[in-house]
């Protein structure tokens, strides 16, 4: 396909500041010591959804659902 991808090196965070910002985010939700074996699927669905509803200063204030859809609806 033509993607490049890379692999961040062990115990580097600055090199994933996306990654660390959304578990940061999802930490607002379920803080750590939380039994992730009582979290249902639905409400993981609407952590997953507000999460991703959230507008973001590295997308211009967009939302990721919005940058998303965007993607998809300018696929070539």
């Amino acid at each position: 396909m033509g993607i490049n991808f890379y692999f961040a090196d062990p115990y580097s965070a600055w090199q994933r500041g996306t990654n660390e910002n959304s578990n940061g985010l999802l930490r607002e939700y379920h803080p750590k010591k939380t039994d992730l074996a009582k979290i249902t699927d639905e409400h993981l669905k609407n952590t997953f959804y507000k999460m991703n509803s959230r507008p973001r200063k590295c997308l211009e204030f967009n939302t990721p659902f919005e940058v998303f859809l965007y993607e998809i609806n300018n696929l070539e």
